[in-house]
């Protein structure tokens, strides 16, 4: 409160602190366009486009993203559930939700870095096939092995 009251004090005073400058807050950003003399807001280069539009009319991106966090509580339940009741079902279960859960994030990270169309259809292809060996692998431990839960056990025990 004190802090407020001597900036009060100051203001009042005549001297102004940098940023409740006027000039500041109330002048836009202005830069000089290239084939015109007079400047043009900074903020008329920003613009929306269509196909990030949030009223394009799809629902596949907002399935998608309900689909990740449903699948993300699943996983969430299934860890007490593989604790608790170590069974084939529940075993399978884990393979195919952290197989989905990895696909989709290592999807995520490779539609941020990846560019250009032949670098992001070998990305996609090398996820697929990472996916695919990744499910029918565990798949195969569940059935040749003791199975993902009674390994994780096996490994809290020693």
């Amino acid at each position: 409160m004190a802090a407020v009251v001597r900036l009060n004090s100051v203001c009042h005073r005549g001297v102004k602190p940098l940023f409740f400058r006027s000039t500041i807050l109330a002048r836009p950003v202005a830069v000089p366009h290239q084939d015109q003399e007079r400047p043009y807001l900074l903020t008329a280069r920003i613009h929306a486009s269509q196909a990030f539009n949030a009223s394009s009319g799809s629902k596949a991106a907002s399935m998608h993203w309900t689909g990740e966090r449903a699948l993300s509580v699943l996983l969430l339940a299934l860890g007490p559930a593989a604790y608790l009741y170590p069974c084939p079902a529940v075993d399978y279960s884990l393979a195919a939700t952290l197989t989905l859960h990895g696909h989709w994030g290592i999807g995520q990270v490779l539609t941020d870095y990846v560019h250009g169309d032949s670098k992001v259809k070998m990305a996609n292809a090398g996820l697929f096939l990472l996916s695919t060996v990744t499910f029918a692998g565990l798949c195969y431990f569940n059935y040749n092995d003791v199975g993902i839960c009674k390994a994780v056990a096996l490994l809290w025990s020693k």
